[in-house]
């Protein structure tokens, strides 16, 4: 068993940097940053306590100690912002299940322990523009094949004229396929919702099939890879990243942001937040409100640098 290989927290802090890395197929960047958290938690813990902390000292960490570790992290030279703050929470929280659990080392006081409140960031829409230029790019790639670039710009218009996020879009079958005027989307939560179809959605949807070289069968996916097997959203990512890049767009013009924009543009266009809130799916209107708020952000960025006397 692996717990009886850990006398000292700093040997089951590496067992567990291996059990990420190697049994939950983490990535590197998330293992380094895990490594990071586990490191200054215990390296405080040794400070506050003078002393090198054993495999069983982890599980008498009291919730005092764990606040003046999170208190540390707010004060200290290198001050985090809540958010981070929150993700070291997260990273501790982790390692202690995995002391429980490999290591029968329980800690009862992390469980009363809150961390610090974090505003959601705002959404980070692009431009009506650029998700046209998006949208165009596909089919200006002369090493792409016709049906591929069919595909992408298939994709890349369903995003923004439906607002679907990308599992919604890469859940959808060959029978769904041509698209009807509104189409059921089951989103998170199971939950469904009816989402208005654009006729530029349809002619794009029905472009790509026709240039497909792959015979579906009715409960195959809709968006096939360039070997035939369903296509990954890794795959969509890995895509508006090329075309942004070519683009000169922002990191910030991902796949989300077409969701972001078809909320935004609506707004713009004069839409009310009950509406959009249905359209996208959200189970409360506070989440629908950051957009308003993104959209006064514009208006008054218009309004400045149009204003004769801004």
């Amino acid at each position: 068993m692996a717990g009886s290989l850990a006398k000292t927290a700093r040997e089951a802090l590496q067992l567990w940097l291996g059990h990420l890395a190697q049994e939950r197929r983490a990535s590197p960047r998330t293992v380094e940053a895990y490594a990071h958290a586990g490191q200054r938690y215990i390296g405080f813990l040794e400070r506050h306590r003078g002393e090198s902390l054993s495999l069983s000292d982890m599980g008498g960490i009291t919730a005092g100690e764990i606040r003046a570790f999170l208190a540390h992290l707010r004060q200290g030279d290198h001050p985090l912002s809540p958010r981070s703050m929150s993700q070291a929470l997260s990273a501790i929280r982790t390692f202690h299940r995995f002391l429980d659990r490999r290591h029968d080392t329980p800690n009862p006081y992390l469980a009363i322990v809150r961390g610090p409140r974090v505003k959601p960031s705002a959404p980070r829409p692009i431009t009506e523009d650029q998700a046209r230029g998006l949208l165009a790019e596909p089919g200006l790639d002369p090493d792409r094949e016709d049906w591929e670039a069919a595909r992408d710009a298939a994709v890349l218009t369903l995003l923004y004229g439906c607002g679907l996020r990308i599992s919604e879009a890469m859940s959808l079958k060959r029978s769904d396929a041509p698209l009807p005027a509104a189409m059921r989307i089951t989103g998170k939560g199971s939950k469904t919702r009816m989402v208005p179809v654009l006729p530029a959605v349809q002619t794009a949807i029905a472009a790509y099939l026709a240039e497909l070289p792959y015979a579906l069968g009715p409960d195959d996916a809709l968006f096939r890879a360039k070997r035939g097997g369903p296509l990954s959203p890794r795959h969509v990512q890995a895509t508006v990243q090329t075309l942004r890049g070519r683009l000169g767009l922002p990191a910030s013009a991902t796949p989300h942001a077409l969701r972001h924009s078809f909320a935004t543009h609506l707004l713009g266009a004069g839409a009310d937040l009950r509406s959009i809130q249905e359209l996208l799916g959200h189970a409360s209107l506070s989440t629908t409100q950051r957009y308003a708020d993104v959209d006064a952000e514009s208006l008054l960025s218009a309004y400045a640098s149009a204003h004769p006397h801004a």
